[in-house]
């Protein structure tokens, strides 16, 4: 921190106090205090966002592949974690219309007009959500980063195409290294004899509709007044719809008709346990990026992606060779060298007024 920047917090200090210049220098202990509470909350925040997180893949690993349960209806599963997140939605929404009002939960009503509007982006939407399970069900949770770490590569292929953004020399090594760590983690688990293509193919797919359903958020937002609550609850609402014809095409409703736990109250508290923490990765998501930063979140998403492979790997009682392990860090490096860059970038663009547009444009992946 500058000297600047200390006078102007002292200044404020004082001016919310009431304490004036020996105050201030005396309150050394009670300066610690604030700071304490902040590194604090912040430490809560980021492990409250690794542990949802991470529950979350294991939960669903387990929903959509466990030998235990043996259930084959992947789009079910996925259908009733949206029809939960709707619910709960719905049910905030309502509970903060009953009590003191707030700000961040609107009043929620279904209207047809906006659904339609919000329809491009919930097919997109349901193309991740589904493409994402169906990768997590064909690959082991130590391989499902890497075989869904293509989307900062689809982020800057699509920028280029759709928005006509270029990226900088340093961005486009970084994602030269994660396309190479993808690669080579494929071939090692081809080498490992656990390769699904079919996992690598969904792996690929859901890398390209989170590129997209980022896009088409912007375009949307617009639709429901900026409110990322009516957008959770229109985009969910209209994925429970759309789920239903492919679950009957693809046979989903004979398969749970036979399905012996239907009935299991365990079975129906892990289905709801995992469509709580689908809904709740969002919130704990915006609170961490609302307590630290953009870029802060990037970094702690790569680095829980990191544990995340090491607690696969020993809970599953699995061995990897160490060109695998180099094939995980590449992926990690490489995501974590594009955010830094894209860091700096942007904290240039936003330090220089004279930065022209071509400049900032290209920050803008």
């Amino acid at each position: 921190m500058t000297g600047a920047q200390l006078t102007r917090t002292g200044i404020l200090r004082m001016a919310l106090g009431g304490g004036g210049p020996l105050a201030a220098a005396e309150g050394g202990g009670e300066r610690r205090a604030p700071f304490l509470l902040r590194a604090l909350r912040i430490a809560v925040v980021v492990c409250l966002y690794w542990f949802t997180s991470i529950a979350m893949v294991f939960l669903n690993k387990y929903l959509l592949d466990s030998p235990s349960l043996r259930l084959d209806a992947p789009l079910f599963v996925t259908f009733f974690q949206c029809a939960l997140t709707a619910a709960l939605c719905l049910g905030l929404s309502l509970g903060a219309a009953c009590g003191p009002p707030c700000p961040g939960l609107p009043a929620l009503r279904l209207d047809p007009k906006v659904s339609r509007s919000v329809l491009p982006l919930s097919v997109v939407f349901i193309g991740m959500v589904t493409s994402n399970n169906l990768c997590l069900k064909h690959v082991g949770v130590a391989f499902y980063n890497v075989g869904r770490s293509l989307t900062t590569v689809f982020n800057v292929l699509l920028s280029y195409l759709l928005l006509k953004q270029t990226t900088s020399l340093y961005a486009l090594l970084a994602c030269g290294v994660i396309i190479g760590g993808f690669w080579l983690g494929v071939d090692q688990e081809g080498a490992e004899g656990t390769l699904s293509w079919t996992g690598i193919f969904f792996g690929i797919l859901a890398s390209l509709c989170v590129s997209l359903n980022a896009i088409y958020t912007k375009k949307v937002l617009p639709v429901v007044d900026g409110s990322i609550w009516r957008l959770t609850f229109y985009n969910n609402v209209n994925a429970c719809v759309l789920f239903f014809p492919l679950m009957m095409l693809l046979g989903e409703f004979r398969t749970l008709y036979h399905f012996d736990k239907l009935g299991s109250p365990s079975f129906w508290g892990v289905m709801t346990l995992g469509g709580v923490f689908g809904f709740a990765i969002g919130y704990v998501t915006g609170l961490q990026i609302k307590f630290t930063s953009p870029l802060t979140h990037n970094v702690s998403g790569t680095a829980k992606a990191c544990a995340q492979t090491v607690l696969a790997v020993i809970y599953f009682e699995e061995t990897k060779s160490f060109l695998w392990w180099t094939s995980n860090l590449m992926v990690l490096g490489g995501s974590f060298a594009y955010t830094w860059v894209k860091g700096l970038e942007m904290r240039r663009v936003q330090e220089d007024p004279n930065v022209k547009s071509s400049e900032r444009n290209e920050t803008g992946v």
